[in-house]
């Protein structure tokens, strides 16, 4: 059965929150997620490793962007693993697959208020209006 994209975007957010809490990333490792969790369409394999593939790739240009986006007195040390892995799902969707951002922040909001705390969603939001904000500068 085919996912939309937006189930798609929940089954990647939990590949990534629980990389984020194991500190162990593989082709390996989402395969065997998409394997034991009977996804069976194509577009949505595809996506969630593109998803998977990317965070990993390029997780330090994306940690350092989450990092500069922060209040002062915030470390990415302490943000919440499922606040992380939203952050950078949606950092990697705005930045390097161009998704609207509207779009991207839309979605991962979503998933935040599903999954996070009750002030992620607002953190979330905030932090990612900052991304978008200095992406737009420097264009």
């Amino acid at each position: 059965m085919a996912m939309n994209r937006t189930a798609a975007r929940d089954e990647a957010f939990k590949l990534l929150y629980s990389m984020e809490i194991q500190h162990e990333n593989s082709k390996d490792i989402t395969l065997l997620y998409i394997e034991n969790n009977q996804i069976t369409d194509n577009n949505t394999k595809e996506y969630i490793i593109d998803i998977v593939d990317g965070v990993n790739r390029y997780n330090s240009e994306i940690e350092e962007l989450i990092s500069h986006n922060l209040k002062a007195e915030w470390q990415i040390s302490r943000i919440s693993k499922v606040n992380l892995a939203l952050l950078k799902l949606s950092t990697y969707e705005i930045i390097y697959k161009q998704l609207p951002y509207k779009v991207a922040i839309n979605e991962v909001i979503e998933l935040a208020k599903k999954y996070g705390e009750e002030n992620s969603s607002s953190f979330i939001n905030g932090v990612l209006a900052s991304i978008v904000k200095q992406k737009l500068d420097n264009i």
